[in-house]
């Protein structure tokens, strides 16, 4: 291998944001059903860089859900922008903004519940009151 050397965890800072890995991706959320990508956009280049919009619809109706996501590279910048942006009237709307939770998998079917049974007295021997056995 050669001259190869490297720490293995030790990247310096560089190397982190030329992977990719100081970029930020945020959540908004309470949009109005018209705010469209260009709206979100606008509003967060003030804070600096913005690498991609996403406002989610509904895949039956084609609606929007009222939430969104911004991906801006630099860190800093994203958080400066969530402290400004929170709570913020935005289109006729006090819009939330944090940094986005990374996904977690709901599941694929039906869980929980009661499963069937049910509770409480259902009668029983002699059809008395549940006070007398």
């Amino acid at each position: 291998m050669g001259n190869l050397r490297l720490k293995v965890g030790c990247f310096g800072e560089s190397f982190l944001k030329s992977k990719g890995m100081n970029r930020m991706n945020i959540y908004v959320g309470n949009l109005d059903f018209e705010v469209v990508e260009s709206d979100l956009r606008e509003a967060f280049e003030q804070y600096g860089q913005v690498t991609e919009v996403r406002i989610i619809m509904d895949k039956y109706t084609g609606k929007t859900k009222g939430f969104g996501f911004i991906e801006m590279p630099g860190k800093e910048e994203a958080q400066k922008a969530i402290a400004e942006m929170n709570d913020k009237e935005f289109k006729g709307r006090a819009i939330k903004v944090n940094e986005a939770k990374p996904k977690t998998d709901r599941g694929g079917g039906r869980r929980g519940g009661r499963g069937g049974g049910g509770g409480g007295f259902r009668g029983g021997r002699g059809g008395g009151s549940r006070d007398s056995y």
